[in-house]
């Protein structure tokens, strides 16, 4: 059972509280809203956190599932908020959280899981199949959700019909749940490391050549324990206690995201990179840990389906939501976004299909994502 006083148990339990106290505030004061944005800064991780414990506690590749399913509730819950409370113009801000959370999962995550683990073993081994598979899915989603909007003429603007956002959302919520039934149940053979014995072999190369960091890397791997169904259950707990807590606090913290996005002289649309940011960088870190510790496949199933969760929850998701929201949905990309998801597409296809990666293909990955950030506030 985790210690009372542990952050991880302190944070949700406090962000839970302070959100009951400030819930009716209309207008809080600047000190207020610190503590608010601390408070919501350390609910994120916390919850990503828990996540952990339930995924470690249910294995692979169900885990990976677990991470994905919080953090697309996290920024669903934000992206809610946000088109509910913001008093700038919304209407694209669920195209900019997706779009965000694409480039920083597959050109982020991905290259610097990629970069660490080249840089750890010469080489970042993977299944190609599974990934190949993972990565098609994820361009799929994008395309139909992102790009066919700014193709499409039933609507004046790059927007879909509703009934072409029906079927968008139909669609994407279809293939992500083909694609975890396939993962979990038909072939989760193709979502695994290539070679069973990969840590232990590295372990061991690590320990007889005198790379003292791999083998020790590898010691605290195994000197994790499974955590106990008592202990999974309680972080269960506790994950509800801090997604509401985030969802929550970040209505409260809406104006001040705002006013922050306006005093840097960035576009509304950097919102939305900033959503994602706070989303996916728990999730960052736990992909790079696993990428020291020789899992590499373990950091790019994270990664691949974050950005498979986030078009194929968060698209159904809003889709519904536009039932009592006002406003128009846009959803198609601009003609520079468009350039910059096909470079990704094509330099994701040559990264994976080998099988394995050196450091050129991590930097060039990084590289793309540092262009969508400069752009994205400099436009």
């Amino acid at each position: 059972m985790p210690r009372l006083l542990n952050w991880n148990v302190l944070v949700p339990v406090v962000g839970l509280l302070i959100l009951a106290v400030t819930w009716t505030s209309k207008d809080p004061a600047g000190p207020v809203l610190v503590v608010v944005g601390a408070c919501l800064a350390g609910a994120v991780p916390a919850a990503v956190h828990h996540a952990e414990v339930v995924a470690h506690r249910v294995g692979e590749p169900y885990g990976a599932l677990v991470l994905a399913v919080a953090v697309t509730v996290i920024e669903v819950g934000l992206i809610v908020m946000l088109m509910v409370t913001g008093d700038s113009d919304t209407s694209t801000l669920a195209r900019d959280t997706v779009f965000a959370a694409v480039m920083i999962t597959c050109n982020g995550i991905l290259g610097l899981s990629l970069l660490v683990g080249a840089l750890r073993r010469g080489t970042a081994s993977f299944n190609a199949e599974g990934t190949a598979s993972a990565l098609a899915t994820v361009l799929t989603l994008a395309t139909l959700s992102l790009v066919v909007p700014r193709f499409t003429t039933s609507e004046p603007g790059p927007e879909f019909s509703g009934q072409q956002l029906a079927f968008a959302a139909v669609a994407s919520l279809a293939l992500y749940l083909l694609f975890v039934f396939v993962q979990t149940i038909r072939h989760p053979d193709i979502y695994q490391p290539v070679e069973a014995g990969e840590d232990r072999q590295a372990r061991a190369d690590g320990e007889a050549g005198g790379d003292a960091d791999l083998a020790a890397d590898g010691a605290d791997a195994d000197d994790e324990h499974r955590p106990s169904t008592r202990e999974a259950v309680f972080s269960s707990g506790l994950l509800f206690v801090a997604l509401v807590a985030v969802v929550g606090l970040a209505k409260i913290e809406t104006p001040a995201i705002e006013d922050a996005v306006d005093a840097i002289g960035a576009p509304p649309s950097a919102v939305g990179v900033v959503i994602a940011l706070l989303v996916l960088l728990p999730e960052a870190v736990t992909a790079v840990r696993n990428a020291r510790r020789s899992r590499m496949q373990v950091s790019i199933n994270l990664a691949l389906g974050s950005a498979m969760a986030s078009i194929g929850l968060t698209i159904p998701s809003i889709a519904i939501a536009t039932i009592w929201l006002d406003g128009p949905l846009v959803l198609g990309l601009g003609s520079t976004q468009i350039v910059l998801l096909a470079i990704t597409a094509v330099v994701g296809a040559l990264t994976v299909l080998p099988g394995r990666a050196t450091v050129q293909e991590g930097g060039v990955h990084l590289a793309l994502l540092a262009a969508f950030l400069f752009l994205a506030v400099n436009p």
